[in-house]
């Protein structure tokens, strides 16, 4: 069965103080009052890697990740993080290609696949993520335009890496904006990933992956998302800031 999974990314919020808050509201939440049935990973700063990750202990339900890293091994890249570190600190996922990462920095496709291989090769779980912006959607050439990313960054991995990849929806165009793709919409595009993957890998390798939707997933919202057959969780931005949003969220499974 698939992995089901509520990752939450904190992006570049939290001070040293309020990420010990939330984390440990995090925890008490899920020892309460949920089951070890959702792998939950938390993304925070770099800077917090190693608090949360004593505050999580021996939880064997939630895991460290990291929102990025290098796609070098080690050198003279001064502010960059790799992901031997990642692996030295306890994380066992990494978040890459985010929707703002691509954006901002420029992160092209070629250069995911070399995050990617870091990461594999220092045995975290790559978190892909892959989406359009607006104007692809309103050309309706959203599938081909993800499934690019997809090929482009993912389809040199072996069968046996490809299993260890979570990927994440992002529909850029509902991230931060207050709107939401629909759950026909998150439904229709996790079922294309899947079958593109399929296509690539077969369907014992697609079968298993686990795709989550990364679109302003909240509580009122998350149930719905959550049921459709090709949606295994979601990554978790803004409302991941609120441990009582968040642990409502993991609940709608």
């Amino acid at each position: 069965m698939r992995k089901k999974i509520v990752a939450g990314n904190w992006k570049m919020n939290g001070t040293y103080e309020e990420g010990q808050k939330l984390t440990s509201e995090i925890v008490n939440m899920v020892k309460d009052e949920l089951k070890d049935e959702v792998t939950i990973v938390l993304n925070p700063p770099f800077v917090h890697l190693q608090s949360v990750k004593k505050l999580i202990g021996d939880s064997k339900a939630i895991f460290l990740g990291a929102q990025n890293c290098s796609d070098k091994a080690s050198g003279a890249y001064t502010g960059e993080i790799s992901a031997a570190m990642l692996a030295s600190f306890g994380a066992s996922y990494v978040i890459i290609g985010h929707s703002e990462r691509r954006e901002y920095f420029k992160e092209s496709n070629k250069e995911l696949t070399g995050k990617v291989n870091q990461a594999l090769e220092n045995g975290l779980s790559p978190i892909f993520c892959c989406g359009e912006p607006l104007e692809i959607r309103e050309q309706d050439t959203h599938v081909e335009y993800v499934t690019q990313q997809l090929t482009e960054s993912l389809f040199s991995l072996s069968e046996e890496q490809m299993k260890k990849i979570v990927i994440a929806y992002e529909p850029i165009w509902a991230i931060g904006t207050g709107k939401t793709a629909s759950s026909e919409q998150a439904q229709e595009m996790h079922a294309a990933i899947r079958q593109h993957i399929g296509n690539k890998y077969g369907a014992s390798v697609s079968d298993d992956l686990s795709i989550l939707y990364g679109g302003s997933c909240k509580p009122d919202n998350a149930q719905e998302l959550f049921s459709k057959a090709d949606v295994d969780g979601g990554l978790i931005g803004g409302a991941s800031l609120k441990s009582r949003d968040f642990v409502d969220i993991i609940k709608s499974f």
